[in-house]
């Protein structure tokens, strides 16, 4: 396999890493029912989505609207 093989092979996987770690941890967010954690892990989450919307592995405007979502279901946390 050549050098060029290797590394597009290497940087999808990875891409699909990431994907898979920001899907996890919005998975993670919205499952909390207490506010100060969901509070303290949203800025995480909101760089995880930013960095993958600068990389294009996901769309900007999927990045805005999860951290959109995000937001309205801490703002919802009593």
């Amino acid at each position: 396999r050549s050098v060029s093989a290797f590394l597009l092979n290497r940087s999808s996987d990875l891409e699909i890493y990431y994907a898979n770690t920001m899907r996890n941890a919005v998975r993670k967010l919205r499952a909390m029912t207490n506010k100060e954690e969901a509070v303290a892990l949203y800025p995480k989450v909101q760089k995880m989505l930013d960095k993958l919307a600068k990389t294009n592995v996901i769309h900007k405007n999927k990045a805005a609207n999860l951290k959109s979502s995000l937001a309205m279901h801490i703002n919802k946390l009593g």
